[in-house]
């Protein structure tokens, strides 16, 4: 029997987990498989619609959590088990990984690997979920509750989340409340066509939300009042009841060998989405270092990864994953296709230099996605793509 460990079970681990477990139910290897999905999260946080979860009222725990063990109990407990620990350290060479959890520390082995822990955000904000389900939890409704008593907010960061989380506090405070979004760049918005941008901006400022271009944070201090003081590049101070840094991701890959990582810590993979000098191992999502951190791509990465090992259990050889230069993770890609809501009425989008219609953005984004998150915890997203490619963002 083929024992797979998948490290991770937000987006890319569980949609990985369930397609495997399905794709090789279909070809008839289910009895081969035995599948140990390991999360330090009991319930997955839909962190694709935190710009809106965070705002109080906006949301119900069950719209931004959901319990991930009731739907792996589709299989037998003899295909799959669900560990609720942390990766601590990993061994290539003795194909084994260590994982700490409320029992102690386990040693798992494994003849395939897939790391898919994705990345936390560099600033104490849950946009992201860290830690225990429970302290996420806790975290989103401490961080509602600040947000409920503040009179004035600065969000520094306007790229898709910055721009999105301005947006749903505007929508929903009006003038109630003084919303400041700070852009380090000369744009809003600035991964889409310049275009793109300014009807971004637009769309913001018809928001009331004070915007100030080129502002970059160089520090922040708490006053006695528990106020933030802000320290802007050009020397400017800001006052406001409460700040939120929406900008900065690191990948969740602590427990990996160094010499099997870039610079700036993601696992380096090849054109198969194996990780490179590793034997039996890929990795996928935001852990790697290879396409912007998106869902669409994470979610590509996992069918792809999920028909390989699949392959790999009938002994045939996968084509590799279609990589183009230009979409590494830290370069514009000419096709990217990226929307973003800007309250509840409004939305902006590109793909590739083509501006989306904003009925398009607003019709896919309405709810943030959240109607996808039964379905992608219980598995049944994925039911119907055996045998075809399906692209579910």
């Amino acid at each position: 029997m083929t024992h797979i460990v998948i490290l991770g079970a937000s987006q890319a681990g569980i949609r990985t987990a369930h397609r495997i477990l399905t794709r090789a139910e279909k070809a008839g290897k289910a009895g081969r498989v035995k599948l140990t999905l390991v999360s330090p999260n009991t319930h997955m946080y839909w962190n694709l619609a935190s710009p809106r979860g965070l705002i109080p009222g906006q949301l119900t725990n069950e719209e931004l959590f959901q319990p991930i063990a009731p739907g792996l109990k589709r299989y037998t407990d003899s295909e799959v088990k669900f560990v609720v620990g942390r990766a601590e350290s990993l061994d290539f060479d003795s194909k084994t990984v260590t994982v700490s959890s409320a029992s102690g520390n386990e040693r798992l082995g494994y003849d395939i690997l897939v790391l898919a822990t994705g990345s936390s955000t560099k600033a104490d904000v849950v946009f992201k979920g860290s830690g225990s389900t429970e302290a996420v939890k806790d975290a989103v409704h401490a961080f509602q509750a600040r947000v409920g008593k503040a009179k004035s907010i600065v969000v520094a960061g306007a790229g898709p989340t910055g721009v999105e989380f301005a947006g749903e506090l505007a929508f929903v405070y009006g003038k109630e409340k003084k919303v400041t979004l700070l852009a380090s760049k000369t744009v809003v918005f600035d991964e889409a066509p310049a275009h793109v941008s300014k009807i971004a901006l637009k769309l913001l400022q018809d928001l009331n939300i004070s915007i100030k271009l080129q502002a970059r944070v160089t520090g922040t201090n708490e006053l006695p009042d528990g106020r933030q003081e802000i320290t802007l590049s050009d020397g400017e101070t800001l006052i406001a009841d409460m700040y939120v840094p929406a900008y900065g991701l690191v990948p969740n890959t602590s427990y990996v060998p160094a010499r099997y990582m870039d610079a700036r810590g993601y696992v380096v993979v090849d054109e198969y989405l194996k990780v490179k000098g590793a034997e039996n191992a890929w990795a996928i999502g935001d852990v790697t270092d290879m396409e912007p951190s998106q869902l669409i791509y994470a979610d590509q990465q996992s069918s792809y990864v999920a028909e390989a090992i699949i392959s790999v259990l009938n002994n045939k050889h996968s084509a590799p994953y279609e990589i183009n230069p230009t979409r590494m993770r830290f370069h514009f890609p000419p096709y990217r296709m990226l929307g973003c809501s800007i309250g509840r009425n409004a939305g902006v989008g590109f793909q590739g230099t083509m501006e989306l219609p904003p009925a398009l953005i607003l019709q896919h984004r309405k709810h943030l996605f959240a109607e996808f998150l039964v379905p992608a915890v219980d598995g049944s997203l994925y039911e119907s793509e055996v045998g075809q490619k399906r692209v579910v963002l």
